[in-house]
C-alpha cells in the first residue's frame, strides 16, 4: 500500500531549517539538564516506597496528599490508576534504616485521617496473626471459643473472603463475612464488636533502597549505550562504518532531545520511560536503516546521478513507509498520552516525542551526515576507496565510452 506516489520533495534543500531547529532543541534540553542537576529520576532510581492503596469510593486525592505531606519529609507523589479507585502513593527515602518507619507512617496516616476504625481492628489491613489474636479472648466470652488451628482456619477462611470478593479487598459490610464457613450468628456478633472496616485496603507495599535505585540507573545507562554499540557494529557491517556513525549520532539526538524535554516539562524518568527510550532506540534505528538501505540499492541502478539526488530520492521513495508507521504508532502513542492516564503518561509522552523525532532525525539528522562526509572525503580527495566513489567513477567511464 502506498499513500504517496512518485513523490519528489527537495528534503534535503530545506535540510538547514530542521538542523537549526534540532540544535535549537538539543540546546534547550541540555540547558535544563545543566540547569536542574540532570533529569528528574523517580523512586524507582532515587529509592524509596510505593503503596498500592484501593478505595471503596473514588479517593480524595489532594486530601491524601496533604495529610502525608504533614507526616512525611522529601517528594510525596500521589498517583490514580485509570479506571480504578487505586492510588500510588509513593514517597522518596535518602537511607535505607527508614524504609519501614515511612511504611509505617503512611499506614498511620492514612488510617488516622481516612480509617474511622475507633479503636478496632480494621479488617481490611490486617492479617491472620492478629486477626486471629483479637477473635480468641472474645469468642470465649461469648461461648464460642475455638482452639489455635480452628481460630488460625477461620481467620485465613475471612481474610481468603476478603481478599477474593469481586471489590479485591474492599467489603461493603460485615454482614457480607455471614457466607464465609465457620462464621455462625454468634461469630459474626463478635466480628461486628471487634473490628471495623477502613474505606482502603493496602494491597502491596514495595521497597526501593537508595542503592538499588542508583544500581537500577546504572544498568538502565548501560543496557542503552550496549544497544546503540551493537548497532553501530551491525550497520557498520551491513553497509560502510559512517552509516553506522550516521545513525547512531542520530538515535543519540533523539534520545537527547527527549530527554531534554523530560527535564523542561518536569517529567520523571521512570523504569517504564527507559523502557520508551529502548523502544524508540530500535524504532528509529529501522526506519533510518530502511532508508539507507534505499540509498545503497540506488546507488547501483542510478549510477549517472549526484549523491545527493540518490539520498533525496531514496526518501522519497520510503516515504510511504515512513508515514504508515510513525503515523499508525504516533496515533496508538497519542491515545495512551491522552486517555492512559497518569501512571502512563510518561511512557506515552516519550512515545510521542520519540516516535515523531526519530522520524525527523531519520530524513534530516542522518541522511546530511551522508552527504557532508561524502563531500569531504571528495574534497580531500579520499573517497576513491567507498562504495560511491566506485560508482561515480564508472559512471564518468560510461560517459566517455558514449562520447567517442
Amino acid at each position: 500500500m502506498e499513500l504517496f506516489k512518485n513523490t519528489n520533495f527537495d528534503f534535503l534543500g530545506k535540510k538547514w531549517p530542521f538542523i537549526a531547529a534540532s540544535l535549537v532543541l538539543t540546546a534547550a534540553g541540555l540547558g535544563s539538564l545543566i540547569v536542574k542537576g540532570g533529569p528528574h529520576y523517580g523512586i524507582d532510581f532515587r529509592g524509596g516506597v510505593n503503596m498500592y492503596v484501593k478505595f471503596a469510593d473514588a479517593p480524595p486525592v489532594d486530601k491524601i496528599r496533604g495529610a502525608l505531606a504533614q507526616k512525611i519529609s522529601g517528594e510525596i507523589s500521589v498517583v490514580e490508576v485509570p479506571g480504578t479507585s487505586e492510588l500510588i502513593i509513593g514517597t522518596e527515602l535518602k537511607d535505607e534504616k527508614n524504609l519501614e518507619a515511612a511504611r509505617r507512617t503512611m499506614i498511620e496516616t492514612l488510617t488516622a485521617n481516612f480509617g474511622g476504625t475507633q479503636g478496632k481492628l480494621d479488617l481490611h489491613n490486617t492479617g491472620a496473626v492478629a486477626l486471629a489474636d483479637r477473635l480468641r479472648d472474645p469468642l470465649s466470652r461469648a461461648g464460642a471459643g475455638l482452639n489455635d488451628q480452628q481460630l488460625g482456619e477461620l481467620a485465613k477462611a475471612i481474610l481468603a473472603f476478603r481478599d477474593g470478593n469481586p471489590n479485591f479487598g474492599i467489603i461493603k459490610s460485615l454482614d457480607q463475612l455471614s457466607a464465609v464457613p465457620g462464621v455462625t450468628p454468634q461469630v459474626l456478633n463478635v466480628i461486628k464488636q471487634e473490628m471495623a472496616l477502613a474505606p482502603f485496603n493496602i494491597r502491596l507495599v514495595e521497597f526501593v533502597g537508595p542503592k538499588i535505585g542508583a544500581e537500577l540507573r546504572n544498568q538502565a545507562i548501560l543496557a542503552t549505550l550496549y544497544a546503540l554499540g551493537g548497532m553501530l557494529i551491525y550497520i557498520a557491517f551491513r553497509f560502510e562504518w559512517i552509516y553506522g556513525v550516521a545513525a547512531v549520532i542520530a538515535v543519540f539526538h533523539d534520545t537527547i532531545i527527549t530527554i531534554g524535554l523530560f527535564s523542561i516539562f518536569n517529567k520523571e524518568i521512570s523504569l517504564t520511560v527507559i523502557a520508551a527510550l529502548l523502544t524508540l532506540v530500535g524504532y528509529s534505528m529501522n526506519d533510518t536503516i530502511v532508508v539507507f538501505d534505499r540509498i545503497r540499492e540506488s546507488l547501483k541502478t542510478k549510477r549517472r546521478e549526484s549523491f545527493d539526488s540518490i539520498v533525496n530520492a531514496s526518501i522519497n521513495e520510503t516515504l510511504s513507509r515512513t508515514t504508515l508507521t510513525s503515523g499508525l504508532t504516533l496515533l496508538s502513542a497519542l491515545a495512551l498520552w491522552i486517555f492512559g492516564g497518569q501512571v502512563l503518561n510518561g511512557f506515552a509522552f516519550a512515545l510521542v516525542v520519540g516516535i515523531i523525532v526519530g522520524t525527523f532525525s531519520s530524513i534530516f539528522i542522518a541522511s546530511p551526515i551522508l552527504i557532508f562526509w561524502k563531500e569531504w572525503m571528495e574534497k580531500r580527495g579520499e573517497g576513491k576507496g567507498s562504495e560511491r566513489a566506485v560508482e561515480s567513477k564508472a559512471a564518468r567511464r560510461e560517459q566517455v565510452k558514449a562520447a567517442k
